[in-house]
């Protein structure tokens, strides 16, 4: 499978001539800043089980989609329907995407060295660390701040295996994976038989048949606290969590907000198009995909939130919370599930 034209954006960490912005990564907007001083987080005990790899059966339906009352980028809300599929019951663990590994030899775009080309500018100045393979990490900052490039670090040798960094620990099995970019997702789908989810099926699975909400799930992971600098764990975890460590949606389905972002097949634009098909609804074409705050990628859709969502910050721990993200580099909190058309 080919590699992705985009290779890997400019990560955080540059100097300001050289970033471009990936507000994806932490994937919120209208920040608030915090007013706490940091506390360590005290995670009280959640009892984990792993679900089943057996993917769920949904027969597909009608619902809403997207939510009017919060992120103009996730309007205007409208009527759809989508084609029966089956999806997996929780998001892609370490533990499979290391037996597609050891199956196929296969390396991540995080485990490569970076194309100076993509800088724009001379080889002498670039940091030579931005050069070497890795990642973005969200790094707590030391007091607090609204500012995104103040928690998000690229860090040499980051990649799924290990998700923190060369100093951090070694990836968890049961722990979703991360670091990947797109095309590293499309050749793990290609070798299970599966694909990425359009939104509309993302969405359709997420909702379940419940009403919108903006409420802050207590069945997610998700975070406590003064974002991005004091982070209680009241829900169990203060960093991503097993899974299998929450009640599953009405479908059975696990971690569908909170816990990492998951990556869906179509590129991003801001706001629904309300004149697309209601019938299994596209997304815009490539060359339509634009994010204001990433102006020259093609960016794809991404969905959920994550660990990092907040009240203070970020709300986007909905079925119908959507953000652009660039699908050449992978982040710590950003990961992905499968469905499938066919029973394999």
């Amino acid at each position: 499978m080919a590699r992705s034209r985009y290779a890997r954006s400019v990560p955080f960490g540059a100097p300001l001539c050289l970033i471009v912005p990936l507000l994806a990564i932490g994937g919120c907007s209208d920040p608030a800043p915090a007013d706490s001083e940091p506390r360590p987080a005290a995670a009280p005990e959640r009892t984990c089980a792993t679900p089943s790899d057996e993917p769920v059966s949904l027969p597909g339906g009608r619902f809403l989609m997207g939510q009017d009352d919060v992120y103009p980028e996730e309007g205007p809300a409208r009527e759809v329907t989508v084609s029966g599929f089956r999806i997996d019951r929780h998001e892609v663990t370490n533990r499979q995407f290391a037996a597609f590994v050891e199956a196929t030899g296969y390396r991540t775009i995080a485990e490569e060295p970076v194309d100076p080309a993509l800088f724009g500018v001379p080889l002498d100045q670039i940091p030579p660390y931005m050069l070497k393979p890795g990642s973005a990490v969200f790094t707590p900052p030391d007091s607090p701040s609204a500012h995104y490039a103040d928690w998000w670090e690229y860090v040499p040798g980051a990649n799924w295996r290990k998700p923190y960094g060369p100093a951090g620990p070694d990836y968890r099995a049961d722990e979703p994976v991360v670091h990947l970019a797109y095309d590293d997702m499309a050749a793990y789908a290609h070798w299970r038989g599966g694909r990425l989810p359009t939104e509309a099926e993302w969405e359709y699975a997420a909702r379940a048949g419940a009403a919108p909400s903006t409420e802050q799930p207590t069945e997610a992971n998700s975070w406590q606290g003064a974002f991005p600098v004091q982070n209680s764990g009241e829900d169990g975890f203060d960093r991503i969590a097993p899974v299998g460590c929450y009640a599953p949606n009405a479908h059975g389905l696990h971690d569908m907000v909170g816990n990492v972002w998951e990556m869906t097949s179509d590129f991003y634009a801001p706001g629904h198009d309300p004149d697309a098909p209601a019938e299994n609804p596209p997304g815009p074409s490539e060359n339509a995909a634009y994010d204001p705050v990433q102006p020259g990628l093609r960016p794809r859709v991404i969905k959920g939130g994550s660990y990092l969502c907040a009240p203070n910050y970020c709300r986007r721990y909905r079925p119908a919370a959507r953000t652009g993200r660039d699908p050449g580099m992978g982040a710590s909190n950003v990961g992905f599930r499968l469905v499938y058309d066919e029973r394999r």
